[in-house]
């Protein structure tokens, strides 16, 4: 009877095993992920089709743009990580949530915590193109740009109605974007033929920038005549003083790199141009020098609310 139970025994064991396995493949399989293809940057910055899932759930950010976007589209609670060392002041919600993985810088991911966070996506910016197909190897990699020479309003559309388009809010993008020509076109008017300087304080030093350098919107949308406008560097060209007194604008834009990216230690860029020299220019005698929204201009230019905030600064010079 032992014999006999143990041949009961394995029997019943391979039965078990020979029915288990088609159980197995009777259960629902997984949906498979809805797909679609959009236009966007490669790591050498050409323009390509990527195929990405259609309404993404996890949502890695390694761009304050793109979560500019996000953001003002009621989508942020898909965010599952970003560099928590850059803050934007509108979007500091996201940098003091927790459940939010910080994935390093815009500069340096935090690789192991990108992967650890499980994007559906990845979005970046200019500064990640190096690592576009490292990325690439943890999800898809919408990597959106501005273009000086398309300029920043147009990339914005642009931009905002390729990453719409993942989570169906077209129409919703198109009603944001709905008032920026006009009020570039105000604005336009208003600088009619109005010289200025536009520079970035960074480590003390006040460093021009040309029309295809940070802050282009200034010369290029809006028209003011760039006195400084040899420079080819997104930082611009280290500069003087003695310069400023030599081209005197009547308008001076001044971008405070240190504070945006909050170095410690730096002298605010108010300190940096508060000085005899400058004080000769005509744009500090007429009240004219303008300190730009550090954050926004330097982290997040290409978001929505980004490009708002950017025209305010440049309304409350101009139209004041």
């Amino acid at each position: 009877m032992k014999k006999l139970t143990g041949f009961m025994v394995v029997g019943l064991l391979m039965l078990s095993a020979c029915t288990a396995k088609p159980q197995k493949e009777e259960q629902p399989n997984q949906q498979p992920v809805a797909t679609m293809t959009i236009t966007t940057l490669n790591g050498n910055q050409e323009k390509g089709p990527l195929e990405v899932p259609v309404d993404p759930q996890r949502i890695a950010i390694l761009d304050m743009a793109a979560l500019d976007m996000l953001d003002s589209w009621g989508l942020g609670n898909r965010v599952v990580g970003m560099p928590k060392s850059s803050t934007v002041d509108y979007l500091k919600a996201y940098n003091e949530n927790k459940a939010i993985v910080n994935l390093g810088t815009l500069k340096e991911v935090d690789m192991e915590a990108l992967m650890a966070s499980e994007p559906d996506v990845i979005f970046i910016g200019g500064r990640l193109s190096a690592q576009y197909d490292a990325l690439s190897e943890i999800a898809p990699v919408v990597y959106l740009s501005t273009d000086a020479e398309l300029g920043i309003v147009e990339s914005v559309k642009q931009n905002a109605m390729t990453i719409a388009s993942l989570f169906n809010m077209e129409d919703k993008a198109k009603e944001q974007l709905a008032g920026f020509d006009s009020r570039i076109e105000t604005l336009r008017q208003a600088a009619k033929g109005k010289t200025a300087v536009i520079g970035m304080v960074t480590s003390s030093n006040f460093n021009t920038l040309g029309n295809g350098s940070r802050c282009s919107l200034i010369g290029n949308e809006i028209g003011f005549i760039n006195l400084a406008n040899d420079v080819d560097s997104t930082h611009g060209n280290e500069s003087s003083m003695e310069l400023l007194v030599k081209l005197n604008p009547e308008y001076l834009f001044v971008l405070d790199r240190d504070s945006a990216i909050n170095t410690e230690g730096a002298k605010l860029a108010e300190e940096v141009m508060n000085n005899e020299l400058t004080a000769r220019t005509l744009a500090a005698q007429n009240g004219n020098i303008v300190y730009l929204t550090p954050t926004v201009w330097y982290l997040a230019e290409g978001g929505i609310t980004a490009l708002d905030v950017m025209l305010q600064d440049l309304e409350a010079a101009l139209l004041k």
